[in-house]
């Protein structure tokens, strides 16, 4: 898998300010990518430097092989961009809007309108006006909008700001699907990280400016989960001495108990052991969340 987006240590600096301090990372094409961290991190800073919009102070940047401080136009051209807000036009209708969008990217296809209509369940809305639409509806069009184009990258500013959960779910498979049947890369800028955990291959987690930390979750975990805390549903009777075939323990409800491991390599042997003496309805990792892993590492403290 080549690079498709590469950044090496790109400071940005706002009224005195420094808003980015050496960021640096690749991105691998064709991959889902969330770039995480709290509001005022630098993430839409990020968005907008790697699209040409505003320029670095110092380091160097390639998006698809173009430099963006030289070839922001080239670099747009190919690209697709989701913000906060819809950027559509309430008095139109969502087949008008995508028309007259698609005539400005000198791309105007009907039948990519309707394929595009068609892949975010909008098309038996296409005649109705978009300022009658529901904000997760607004969220589809926009994204439709942002593919017209056949963009070889999508960039994704807080997609799933104003959703209700229903509506959140929707965004994240759409997303899915886009990557898997058009190969679009995707960089999803958020500070809501449990609603990525289950679409991105890698993340980025930005803070105060500065990429404190990267990779996929399997080398988050691999890196920072030195403890692993399972949460298991049975019917193993209670122990007084807290201490269970070696494995330390505690109760939280009747069926419900709370064991420390040391590794992951430790829980099929314990369920071993506890199924030949009972049931088991379910056991979960309760300390691998990606919103866990995240606090931790801003904090420079291994998960417990």
């Amino acid at each position: 898998m080549t690079n498709i987006i590469e950044v090496n240590k790109v400071s940005k600096q706002f009224n005195h300010r420094e808003i980015l301090k050496e960021v640096s990372f690749t991105i691998k094409e064709g991959t889902i990518n969330g770039l995480l961290g709290p509001n005022g991190a630098g993430k839409t800073t990020i968005i907008r430097l790697l699209n040409g919009v505003i320029e670095a102070a110092n380091g160097t940047m390639k998006v698809m092989d173009f430099d963006p401080q030289l070839y922001g136009d080239e670099i747009r051209k190919r690209v697709g961009i989701v913000t906060e807000s819809a950027s559509l036009y309430h008095d139109m209708t969502a087949w008008d809007n995508l028309v007259f969008f698609s005539k400005i990217y000198g791309r105007h296809d009907k039948k990519r309108i309707t394929h595009l209509l068609e892949q975010f369940d909008m098309l038996s809305f296409k005649d109705q006006l978009v300022g009658s639409f529901s904000t997760g509806m607004k969220k589809r069009i926009s994204l439709a909008k942002a593919l017209l184009h056949n963009p070889r990258i999508l960039f994704l500013d807080e997609p799933t700001n104003g959703l209700d959960p229903e509506g959140i779910n929707e965004v994240i498979r759409y997303l899915h699907k886009v990557n898997q049947e058009e190969g679009v890369t995707i960089l999803i800028c958020s500070h809501v990280l449990h609603q990525l955990e289950t679409i991105c291959d890698s993340y980025l987690f930005l803070n105060e400016g500065s990429i404190v930390e990267k990779g996929t979750k399997k080398e988050l975990e691999d890196k920072y989960l030195k403890k692993v805390v399972l949460d298991i549903e049975t019917g193993l009777s209670p122990l007084n001495n807290q201490n269970y075939k070696g494995y330390t323990y505690r109760r939280k409800k009747s069926n419900q108990l709370e064991f420390i491991l040391s590794s992951k390599d430790e829980i099929t042997p314990l369920l071993a052991h506890i199924l030949s003496e009972s049931w088991i309805h379910n056991c979960e990792i309760t300390n691998r969340s990606l919103e866990a892993l995240y606090f931790h590492i801003r904090g420079g403290k291994e998960v417990e």
